[in-house]
């Protein structure tokens, strides 16, 4: 859930890092994405996103499913989308699952998936010249997908050793906690793995799947994505060859609106052999391209929590009193929320480690903002991001992440055309509208509950 341009701790590090390359800005004053995005769509409503890179012989197929654990609305029935992402290498009447790999070595390609909150995406980096094979073996099973009862039970049994590993963590667990709080009636209440008690009976669950499948891995939900060694002629020709004769669907999920939450939550795990750790989550907005919302809020949050700022040098440098504090918003379809974590040395400082972070926050709404940090910030946060777009796949995970939220892959460049646009006004704007103290969802790891650390 973190931009797919950078993560978190290279967005605490931007203000002290080098300044903008001129190549990125020579880049950036076309759009911000700095390769031609060129976009087609089926009459079937499946979208085409080509990318024409300089690498030689390699090229990166990314199809990308707006369907995530988001959509996951009925009850009981939590974990699907991320199962499917077990399931799809399971195989088809023309490619079983070995000749699957078969293919895939033959290309010299390597495939995997994930999924999220938002989208499920299935990817891999091959061979270019064998386009027209990559094609034919990601469109057959996203037809034509078989597994029996049996292959169910085993990938659902592997769901679930997901489940148990992953909730080894502490982290994990705070992760699943804070959603559930925070959440009433929206399906961002449960994480992408889903509720355990759902993931327990998704064995017998066999039936449904098929439902889920049915419903949303259908061509007005996917956007073809390929970049590298490519022409968009050649992947529009492709597409037409192998995707055209998927058939359209016509279930759209029916998304329950979260009701304005009226106090703070407490959530706690009570361990004494385990880091204390705090985090804040405020409901934030929801992804727009039209809104500088976003964009002011991750100015703000850089400003606030990068290794230089005010609060960073008081709570881990010179009080060494926190091991790390950062945070960020995040990017998704609905409002989420927008979180800020601290590991905390002492567990008796995480009252006093809270009520500094919330002054931080509540000084920001009237606080003036220094022109030439928030300039400095909002060159960083935007320049910055074109260094890692330097290979098919990269390029292709960057943009991908535009395409689930919007449907639109130049939302990229409208998006980050927003970061010029916000101003001091603006930050303090979206400081009072977001950090409000009701909205606030607080998760704590410590030895004891000190009651909502108060």
């Amino acid at each position: 859930m973190k931009h797919a341009f950078r993560s978190l701790g290279l967005a605490a590090s931007l203000l002290t890092a080098a300044a903008p390359t001129t190549r990125a800005q020579q880049a950036a004053a076309k759009g911000a994405f700095p390769y031609a995005i060129e976009q087609s769509q089926l009459p079937n409503g499946l979208k085409i996103v080509t990318v024409p890179y300089a690498s030689p012989g390699l090229a990166s197929v990314f199809l990308v499913v707006r369907a995530g654990s988001r959509d996951e609305v009925e009850a009981g029935k939590t974990g699907f989308a991320h199962f499917f992402e077990h399931v799809m290498f399971r195989g088809t009447e023309k490619y079983s699952k070995e000749q699957y790999d078969e293919v895939l070595k033959s290309l010299g390609a390597a495939a995997n998936a994930n999924t999220s909150l938002d989208r499920t995406v299935y990817h891999m980096t091959g061979n270019a010249r064998m386009l027209d094979k990559m094609l034919e073996v990601e469109a057959d099973r996203f037809q034509h997908l078989k597994y029996s009862e049996h292959d169910f039970k085993t990938e659902a049994g592997a769901v679930k050793g997901e489940y148990t590993k992953n909730s080894a963590s502490l982290y994990t667990q705070l992760n699943e906690k804070v959603a559930d709080a925070a959440f009433d009636q929206h399906t961002y209440e449960h994480t992408t793995m889903g509720f355990f008690k759902d993931v327990v009976d998704m064995p017998n669950q066999y039936a449904y799947s098929k439902t889920f499948f049915d419903r949303f891995y259908r061509p007005e939900y996917t956007t073809l994505l390929v970049v590298g060694d490519v022409k968009a002629a050649e992947v529009n020709q492709l597409a037409q060859k192998y995707f055209s004769g998927w058939q359209r669907g016509s279930y759209v999920p029916n998304m329950k609106a979260e009701p304005a939450q009226t106090a703070p939550r407490y959530v706690h795990i009570q361990n004494a052999n385990f880091p204390p750790f705090l985090s804040l989550s405020y409901k934030g907005p929801a992804f727009s391209d039209q809104s500088k919302d976003l964009p002011a809020l991750d100015v703000l949050m850089t400003m606030l929590f990068a290794e230089n700022s005010e609060l960073y040098q008081q709570l881990v440098v010179k009080e060494q009193k926190v091991r790390f504090v950062g945070g960020a918003p995040n990017m998704t379809r609905d409002p989420y929320l927008t979180s800020i974590r601290a590991s905390v040395v002492k567990a008796d400082d995480i009252p006093y480690v809270k009520q500094r972070i919330v002054q931080a926050l509540e000084d920001a709404k009237t606080k003036p903002i220094d022109q030439k940090k928030l300039a400095d910030t909002k060159s960083a946060l935007k320049y910055g991001n074109l260094m890692s777009l330097d290979a098919p796949d990269n390029i292709a995970n960057a943009l991908s992440e535009f395409i689930w939220l919007s449907g639109d892959a130049q939302s990229v460049n409208r998006y980050y055309g927003l970061y010029d646009q916000v101003t001091a006004a603006d930050i303090q704007a979206a400081a009072q509208k977001y950090f409000v103290p009701e909205h606030l969802t607080v998760g704590t790891i410590g030895p004891k509950d000190t009651g909502g650390v108060q």
